[in-house]
């Protein structure tokens, strides 16, 4: 049979709460073979009627209750996520316009380096093929 045993602990003004489990075991007495045998069974017997004493004073559901309670919330879910996603998806789609990046150049503020790329356009960033074609042409009248 299972047990827990709580401590508690004080210490430098905390509390902390330890569950130590301990398991204790009966052991049929000395005897013959049928007489420990029928012993161990008691023993067997009187653990279940207890568990299910325990069990039946705690107000615990059957299994088919509890099953019938998680459909009933499977249900309950689906019928709310299912039209919430439906209605969210809807919203982003036809009313909100995420913004792309201005046209022309950065502010100042928003350009700040503090070590240029390592190619051949120090300033341009590596996909923007507007600033890679300006600074190629820049360089080719440059030379």
């Amino acid at each position: 049979m299972l047990s827990a045993r709580r401590t508690v602990l004080r210490t430098g003004g905390r509390v902390a709460t330890l569950y130590q489990r301990r398991s204790a075991q009966t052991v049929p007495r000395l005897g013959t073979e049928k007489e420990m045998e029928a012993e161990a069974l008691e023993q067997i017997r009187a653990r279940i009627a207890y568990q299910k004493k325990v069990i039946a004073e705690s107000g615990a559901h059957s299994h088919a209750e509890e099953v019938a309670e998680m459909v009933r919330w499977i249900k309950i879910s689906l019928l709310v996520a299912i039209p919430l996603c439906v209605v969210s998806a809807l919203k982003d789609l036809l009313f909100l316009e995420h913004d792309h990046a201005k046209e022309g150049p950065y502010p100042d503020y928003m350009a700040i380096r503090h070590k240029e790329f390592p190619w051949e356009c120090e300033e341009c960033p590596l996909f923007d093929q507007k600033c890679w074609n300006k600074c190629r042409a820049e360089k080719a009248a440059e030379s």
